[in-house]
Order: C-alpha cells, then sequence, then structure tokens
C-alpha cells in the first residue's frame, strides 16, 4: 500500500477513532483526521516492522484505530495539562 492508501485510510480511521473515544473532544475534526493519519503511519509500519501482520491486512486497520484512539488520548492529556 502506497503513501496515499495510508492517508486515505488515516482519514477513516480518524473518524471512527473519534467515534469510538469516550468523553468530548475539543479539538476540530482536522486534527482528528491528522491524529487518524499519524495512528494509521505508525501502527502500519509498526505493525509490519514487528511481523504482527502483513500489508493488506484487516488487522492493520485494526491497528490502526487502535493507535489512532491512543493519539487522541495522548493529545488530549497534553493539551489538559
Amino acid at each position: 500500500m502506497g503513501i496515499v492508501g495510508i492517508i486515505f485510510i488515516g482519514l477513516i480511521v480518524g473518524l471512527v477513532a473519534r467515534f469510538l473515544k469516550p468523553g468530548d473532544d475539543s479539538m476540530g475534526w482536522i486534527m482528528t483526521i491528522l491524529l487518524g493519519i499519524g495512528g494509521s503511519i505508525a501502527a502500519t509500519y509498526g505493525g509490519q516492522a514487528l511481523g504482527i501482520y502483513e500489508a493488506g491486512e484487516a488487522a492493520g486497520f485494526i491497528g490502526a484505530v487502535i493507535g489512532a484512539v491512543v493519539l487522541l488520548v495522548i493529545y488530549g492529556a497534553i493539551k489538559k495539562g
């Protein structure tokens, strides 16, 4: 999957992560999408480097969502504190 595909999946992942993460987010949709892209890139390269999954597997999408949720939580904690 090329970088354009990763960014597109990141857009979707950002929206799914915002939907799944509980609580009130004071950030806008753009920041959520950017964090989704970051989570997607980190999960794609990190998961493949660790040998957890191969390119194109459904586990990559699930990992990207988890990565994006983690980034959303970290961002929220930094912004509050």
